[in-house]
């Protein structure tokens, strides 16, 4: 049986997705018998997407949430035959609802609160989707044991609240069975995904930190997926989150979402610094939405803190419970100024640090005792552990200190009320109280203050009943941490730093002691922001900007790569294609006249590359270029013309451009030329003194001082600040060189200061429109950069290749490195597939040089009867230690096979080529290129990647019989070490 993505990867080459259409008759496909998985599921790591073209509408759309619990209460049967469920009102799940087309259809997936006997978990399956629309995972009670208590709680909670496990007994060690529970778990909430998506029309919005790598198991099954992920908690900064030893898999998870979404910007903007540090990504922005490009996908990042429910709380106000309770509560705090604090028994509420406070107050402002009052209401403890018991401990201890010291009959300081309290209750302690207090050392959001506000706000119902006056019920106070989700919102909070217990003293006594009219602005402004950005606003935001994200997906060519939890998705823009060798050479073997433009840093020579000088195999490379008499090949670089000479000065017939084209020359031993005439270079006096004050406080950067420009160096700075310097560089050059004929520029990790008029673009124009004067004009054109300098040579040849007197019927490859958005028709992955490239144009310009092709023939023969017997022990392997990358597989069992991993890719080039019945010169170039891609890679990891790339463009450019597809997948899919599904 042909695996899954062996038949993705055969639909990508023959252009037949061969997925049946759809009816449009959508039935649920729930897995009810344990053990059982639908027939449309499919073994994850055999499984990649195969999707139909259809335009997607949100409005008709589905949409399935996906959380660690479901929205629902459940309670056994008096009798005990059995469960009765009722929707959870309280539950964000539920509310979010009410943002969502009417028409949309919402399926909940997640865990019960209650444990479900095994001989009842089908019927309550059953009962569940008919009811609710609910698809109950059932986890094993170990597997749930150690995913929730063990993982989440214990390690991914601590952390992402900024607590490090810096001692065994406090927060405990990294636990590697622990990780496996939760990996487990996640896959299973995959399996129940999988059992009723429609993967062309679901949209899957997954919620919070327990479900982190869920999107890696969805997209690998689905590529196309339409896939919103949204954090709950913080995301913390760089340096408490790679502390983490699974960090570069969660990362890599998340951004298998098309939309990771965040309550603030520090939490955003802490995920992107790690995506920058750890992964060597960067962020963009464009027209307000911010983005990450990743392999040649946009993940979408989006900045929306939640909301509350507002005709919950308004239709809870005006209930007869609420307004009962609220007479009570005022007669019982009659004459007094109530303060009040609403928290779980939770280690980063702050509880303790909010009696402190409280105690400072009373002692510090005397008057205030007899009339202040602190309700602090503590919810039970959702996680369990030693130090939610100490802080249990704490909290009360330190209460009865205060109402021992301060308090007497008929008056207590502070009132703990530790127990669970319904809605109505809770609204009717936020009716009565003058301030609401919230001093969480760490929380995602907190919506506390929020429901507080609306509680003030009240209802034009609900003030005479509760012998309230309108000025009275529309004014509110509150007192909250800077370290909590909602306080960026609530401009006109008091903000404290909960550990400085004397500042907020201070700041409870102002709340206390402020004019009431300024009470009400404040209040005025809350309500207006929490009454419009409620629950609603926030669920319609997301998935307007998910509907957004993924509004191109089926116009993309996308396939897999990757093995386990460092899979991901490849996406390709129909007319952004990865240059092929056989293509280019074909059009090059048919050329008269060839223009072959090249860039040098990240082009040929990796940017990570200490060591710049070009090696002998290049300069043999370009030497053999030059030696075709139909070539004029030029390096156009940004580097100095002494520099240039040097590396190259064995290349006779090379073309040089120095300094962006501020100097040319055609070959070696003519004078150079300068594209445009500066005279005056006295601007260097004034940007220079400039660069030098940022080299000094930027560690890292430096300064390159050229004939013609002047540039500032930041590659080896700290990612963040050197990005932030640049910036600040710029604006800095740009204002003190207003009115000098120069251009500031930013490039890769550079800030360029240089003449007008000079770029890339200039001189290639002069270039090919020197070539047509000469009554050359030529018929091939090829040009291969990597950065925004490059963009200008891309944009001069596109025009100047379209004017007269260029050929009409010329061939131009514009080639720009990496898939990122570019002017570029073509892409070539890295420095390594353009060597490839050129060595296949090469080998064409000179055919003699194929006669290597007997010895390695040879080679891969006996290469072949070696490998053999190593690949069921392979399989073994595969199966031993599902949880390990292939590169760790094999260390674990055979070290010995890593440094055969070049061997194993001359045996995959040589059966590529073998495969093709091109002629002999192409082969030469499929083989020199395959050997170069495929055996440097120093990881077993990389080179598989590379391996599954290629593959996929050859069977696209190759037009093979389906015989020949087969074979070359097979072989493909056996190196692979895949299982079959």
């Amino acid at each position: 049986m042909v695996s899954r993505s062996y038949a993705n990867l055969m639909d990508l080459s023959s252009g037949d997705l061969g997925v049946p259409a759809r009816s449009s008759k959508r039935l649920p496909r729930v897995n009810t018998v344990p053990g059982i998985v639908s027939a449309d599921c499919h073994d994850d790591e055999n499984s990649n997407s195969v999707t139909s073209d259809a335009p997607s509408s949100l409005s008709t759309e589905r949409v399935i949430i996906v959380a660690h619990m479901l929205p629902l209460l459940a309670q056994r049967k008096t009798d005990d035959t059995g469960w009765t469920f009722s929707w959870d009102e309280d539950a964000l799940l539920l509310q979010l609802k009410d943002g969502l087309p009417e028409d949309m259809e919402v399926i909940y997936i997640g865990c019960l609160k209650v444990d479900v006997e095994l001989s009842e978990q089908d019927e309550v399956a059953t009962t569940l989707l008919e009811k609710f629309k609910c698809v109950p995972a059932f986890l094993p009670a170990h597997v749930q044991a150690n995913f929730y208590h063990g993982f989440c709680k214990q390690v991914l909670w601590p952390l992402f609240h900024y607590m490090l496990p810096l001692a065994p007994d406090h927060g405990g060690r990294f636990d590697r069975s622990l990780w496996q529970a939760y990996v487990s778990a996640n896959k299973m909430f995959a399996d129940k995904v999988m059992e009723v998506i429609s993967p062309d029309d679901d949209f899957v919005w997954i919620h919070d930190y327990h479900l982190l790598v869920l999107p890696t198991f969805l997209r690998k099954r689905f590529n196309k997926i339409k896939l919103g992920f949204f954090l709950h908690s913080p995301f913390p900064s760089s340096e408490i989150y790679r502390t983490l030893p699974v960090r570069d898999e969660i990362l890599r998870a998340l951004l298998n979402a098309d939309l990771v979404g965040f309550h603030t910007f520090d939490y955003a903007r802490h995920f992107l610094s790690c995506c920058s540090r750890m992964l060597g990504l960067v962020y963009e922005s464009r027209r307000g939405y911010m983005g990450l490009e990743y392999y040649g996908r946009t993940v979408g990042i989006k900045i929306m803190p939640v909301g509350i429910h507002m005709g919950q709380l308004n239709g809870k106000l005006v209930h007869t419970d609420t307004e009962r309770r609220i007479g009570q509560l005022r007669a019982e705090y009659a004459g007094k100024t109530v303060l009040l604090g609403v928290d779980d028994m939770d280690i980063f509420k702050g509880i303790g640090l909010k009696l402190l406070a409280m105690e400072e107050l009373l002692r510090q402002h005397p008057n205030r005792r007899g009339k202040v009052v602190l309700i602090q209401i503590v919810k039970p403890a959702r996680g369990r552990g030693r130090e939610v018991l100490e802080i249990q401990n704490e909290a009360s201890t330190i209460a009865r200190r205060i109402n021992r010291e301060f308090g007497w009959e008929g008056y207590q300081p502070v009132v703990l009320l530790e127990r669970s309290i319904p809605l109505y209750e809770r609204l009717a302690f936020y009716a009565i109280a003058e301030c609401c207090v919230v001093t969480a050392v760490r929380d995602g959001m907190n919506l506390h203050p929020y429901e507080y506000i609306v509680a003030r706000q009240g209802c034009a119902e609900a003030e005479p009943a509760n012998g309230l006056t309108g000025q009275s019920s529309r004014q509110s106070m509150l007192v909250v941490s800077e370290f909590i989700g909602c306080s960026p919102s609530l401009s006109g909070a008091i903000r404290v730093n909960p550990w400085n217990i004397e500042a907020m003293a201070d700041a409870l006594n102002t709340a206390i002691t402020m004019p009431t009219p300024e009470k009400q602005i404040r209040h005025e402004k809350h309500f207006k922001y929490v009454s419009t950005h409620d629950v609603a606003y926030w669920a319609q935001s997301f998935m307007g900007d998910l509907e957004r994200t993924c509004r191109d997906h089926q116009r993309r060519l996308s396939y897999g790569i990757g093995f386990g939890l460092s899979f991901k998705v490849v996406a390709l823009d129909p007319n952004f294609r990865k240059l092929l060798t056989e293509h280019i050479v074909s059009a090059y073997g048919r050329s008269q006249k060839r223009a072959i433009l090249l860039d040098y840093d990240g082009t040929m020579m990796p940017q990570t590359s200490h060591n710049k000088t070009p090696s002998a195999a290049v300069i043999t490379l370009l030497n053999t270029l030059c030696n075709d008499l139909k070539n004029s090949v030029f390096i156009v670089s940004g580097r100095g013309r002494q520099t240039l000479s040097d590396w190259f000065a064995e290349c006779e017939s090379l073309g040089i451009a120095a300094e962006h084209g501020y100097y040319y020359r055609w070959k070696k031993g003519e004078e150079w030329t300068t594209c445009v005439s500066v005279s005056d270079f006295g601007w260097k006096e004034v940007a220079t003194p400039v660069m030098k004050l940022y080299t000094e406080s930027t560690d890292g950067s430096y300064i390159e001082e050229k004939e013609s420009a002047v540039v500032w160096h930041y590659r080896d700075a700290d990612p963040d600040f050197g990005s932030w310097q640049a910036k600040e560089l710029l604006d800095h050059l740009e204002s003190v060189l207003a009115n000098e004929p120069v251009a500031v520029k930013s490039g890769q990790h550079i800030v360029e200061v240089k003449p007008q008029g000079v770029s890339k673009g200039v001189v290639v124009g002069k270039l090919l429109s020197k070539m047509a004067e000469k009554g050359q004009p030529p018929d091939f054109v090829l040009c291969i950069g990597d950065d925004r300098s490059d963009e200008d040579m891309f944009e001069s040849i596109e025009t100047t290749m379209s004017l007269p007197p260029q050929s009409t019927m010329a061939e131009v490859f514009a080639c720009t490195v990496g898939q990122k958005p570019s002017k570029a028709k073509y892409y070539l992955d890295d420095t390594s597939n353009v060597l490839n490239t050129l060595q296949g144009l090469a080998i064409a310009s000179e055919p003699a040089s194929a006669s290597a092709l007997s010895a390695f023939a040879t080679h891969t023969s006996q290469a072949t009867l070696e490998m053999t017997r190593e690949e069921d022990e392979r399989r073994r392997i595969w199966c031993k230690f599902p949880y390990l990358s292939y590169s760790e597989k094999l260390n674990r069992e055979h070290p010995s096979w890593v440094g055969n991993v070049s061997r194993e890719a001359w045996l995959l080039g040589y059966t590529k080529a073998a495969s093709s019945d091109k002629t002999a010169g192409r082969t030469s170039g499929l083989i020199m290129r395959t050997t170069l891609e495929e055996a440097i890679p120093d990881k077993v990891e990389e080179q598989r990647a590379t391996s599954c790339l290629w593959l996929t463009d050859y069977s696209n450019g190759c037009h093979l019989s389906t015989e020949e597809q087969q074979g070359l997948f097979d072989f493909y899919r056996v190196f692979r070490c895949e299982r079959t599904s």
